[in-house]
């Protein structure tokens, strides 16, 4: 009983805030749904479609970036040297989007320039500066998306042959876009598993010639690979290699 009455008391202390909170929200103008003022709903569904496209921007922007590529080959090299925490993610996804903002330098600077500053001026529409701003985005991912994956997204969306590039849709091109960065990617990390595996293979077969078969290859060949990589600046090759296949 005397946990029943602590509760009803405080729910009874609650009530009041509760009530105040109700009506300060109401008497803030543009936050109540009335359902007899249209514009009122008009703009919370405004503001909702607004947050929701907020939370879903990050995502967006590295699926319209260079990131997708970056992170997927630094993850590859990091599997490939045998020792998947380091570096740890933090470090890997820095590095990523800091090469992705060094990627997209040139586009951002295009989007700021002619569509960005023109519409906080006030020269140009809102709409008209989505044209803008997505130009370069589409330019850059035209640049980078091989030609049947466009057609194989085109095919599947059903749409009817373009007579260019402008009548091909975003929507079409971002998902083509995606696979054709995850397969160069994929390329890239295959390339760099070679010397690697390699190693393995060597310290594998000396162990059992040696008859050290209890002793894993791993923790042999792990010190050869990081000697290798470090001998050859690796994070040279693959930065630079990394940064030039935009090009």
């Amino acid at each position: 009983m005397s946990r029943r009455r602590v509760l009803v008391v405080a729910a009874c202390g609650l009530l009041p805030l509760a009530m105040a909170g109700v009506a300060e929200a109401q008497a803030v103008p543009g936050t109540a749904l009335d359902g007899q003022n249209p514009q009122n709903v008009s703009s919370a569904i405004q503001i909702l479609l607004l947050v929701t496209v907020l939370s879903l921007a990050p995502a967006v922007l590295v699926m319209v970036t260079s990131f997708t590529r970056v992170v997927v080959v630094l993850s590859l090299l990091r599997t490939a040297i045998g020792i998947p925490q380091l570096p740890p993610n933090q470090v890997l996804i820095g590095l990523a989007l800091f090469l992705t903002a060094f990627v997209m330098a040139p586009a951002i600077k295009t989007i700021n320039d002619e569509a960005m500053q023109p519409y906080m001026a006030g020269q140009i529409s809102q709409q008209e500066a989505f044209n803008r701003g997505e130009k370069p985005l589409r330019e850059f991912m035209f640049r980078q998306t091989r030609e049947q994956d466009l057609a194989l997204f085109m095919k599947l969306s059903k749409s009817e042959k373009p007579e260019n590039r402008d009548g091909i849709p975003t929507y079409v091109l971002v998902p083509a876009f995606t696979i054709s960065e995850l397969k160069t990617a994929f390329q890239m990390g295959f390339v760099m598993f070679i010397p690697f595996l390699i190693i393995d293979l060597i310290v594998s077969s000396a162990l059992l010639s040696m008859g050290m078969m209890m002793l894993p290859p791993v923790v042999v060949s792990l010190p050869f690979k990081i000697l290798l990589f470090v001998l050859v600046d690796g994070w040279y090759l693959i930065v630079g290699s990394l940064v030039g296949s935009f090009n």
